[in-house]
């Protein structure tokens, strides 16, 4: 197993040109064109026949010498809209867009995995599909794949997500809960205009919208067991036309994040009450839609624990550790809706430098981390079954 560390280090040059060359041209959701064609060319390049999904995605399979259980790979190509403020050389020429969330790295790190594996061809059980998945920052470009077919006839199912608060070289698992499902809601709270000296003859729409946002609040942390981790953020509030004039409308957007099905379906319901109870107390009415975003990633454990020894063989006891679970959302619990699996996080935090968080216009993570991916997911492939 020492020997893909060893190959996938000397892999290191081709994979960092690759990820500074999407780096340097960053596509947001659906619109990986250049990214795809990228990807593409360097699976042909190893005897592959990649397959487009999706619009903008690519799947292909590896089949191995032996028969054994089929496993799914799964990078994410698609950037952020924001503007780089690194001043790399390589920072990105697209305006409006930058690889904030280190997507750059994960298809890097995965096309070199791809190569790792190829060589190995003829001790590989089973086979192998390389995901390299569109749009996960939108709207979810995950389900898009399962639906034209990526997870037909696979067993395991492992990703991987880059972490600057992680020394590079270094891997953290979750066994269990590890991301929170997404349910982004709107509420629209319907009033009737009116004088500002004369607010008995409206209903303020605004002052109900802000009893409900306040109301919400505790929504969480009266309702819940306090065990049961779970956030409701408003992110947006619009109301009113003028400084003098009740406003008759107002809309809130905002997004609930939490653990299990029956968490999620709770806490959407309860939403929804809240904001019809409280416009009615204030003598409007309130309509709200719920949608059913991202599924949440619960971590197989037995994958999980696979995905640790493999780790500890490759790298070193010291080298592996676990990460808590968290409260942001990840498409990748898609997949494990399909087949078991478990999702890892990679260190790429500089030593004795500062690293700024994911999402960040200065995220500028340590490349070296790019060898310890490849061989991970190739180390994955070939000895985790």
């Amino acid at each position: 197993m020492k020997q893909l560390l060893t190959d996938a280090r000397t892999l290191l040059p081709e994979m960092i040109e690759i990820r500074r060359d999407i780096h340097m041209h960053p596509e947001l959701g659906r619109k990986e064109k250049r990214t795809q064609a990228l990807v593409i060319r360097a699976l042909e390049a190893l005897g592959l026949q990649p397959r487009v999904v999706a619009d903008t995605g690519v799947m292909a399979d590896i089949v191995g010498g032996q028969s054994g259980k089929n496993i799914a790979l799964r990078a994410d190509m698609d950037a952020l809209p924001l503007d780089e403020r690194t001043g790399c050389a390589f920072a990105s020429q697209t305006p409006g867009a930058m690889h904030a969330c280190g997507h750059d790295l994960h298809t890097a790190a995965l096309l070199g995995a791809a190569k790792l594996i190829c060589a190995r061809r003829d001790m590989l059980r089973g086979t192998v599909r390389l995901l390299f998945q569109p749009d996960e920052e939108m709207d979810g470009g995950a389900q898009r794949m399962i639906d034209e077919g990526c997870m037909e006839g696979i067993d395991y199912v492992y990703g991987a997500h880059v972490a600057p608060e992680l020394p590079a070289g270094n891997v953290a698992v979750c066994s269990g809960k590890a991301y929170a499902a997404s349910n982004p809601f709107d509420i629209r709270v319907f009033g009737s205009g009116a004088h500002g000296a004369e607010p008995h003859l409206g209903t303020d729409a605004l002052t109900t919208a802000c009893a409900i946002v306040m109301e919400l609040q505790t929504l969480v942390s009266r309702e819940l067991d306090p065990l049961n981790p779970a956030v409701i953020t408003i992110g947006a509030l619009t109301s009113g036309t003028a400084r003098n004039i009740l406003a008759q409308g107002a809309e809130l957007h905002g997004i609930c994040r939490s653990y299990g099905q029956q968490t999620r379906a709770f806490l959407s319901r309860r939403i929804g009450e809240i904001a019809e109870h409280i416009a009615l107390a204030h003598g409007a009415r309130a309509e709200t839609s719920v949608q059913w975003g991202y599924a949440g990633i619960i971590n197989n454990p037995d994958a999980t624990y696979a995905i640790e020894q493999t780790a500890r063989a490759l790298l070193g006891e010291g080298c592996v550790s676990a990460y808590p679970p968290t409260l942001t959302t990840e498409d990748f619990g898609a997949f494990l809706n399909y087949a078991s699996g478990s999702f890892w996080h990679l260190g790429v935090g500089r030593t004795g430098a500062e690293n700024p968080p994911l999402h960040s216009p200065f995220f500028n993570p340590d490349e070296s981390a790019l060898a310890i991916g490849a061989a991970m997911h190739a180390a994955i492939a070939l000895y985790a079954q």
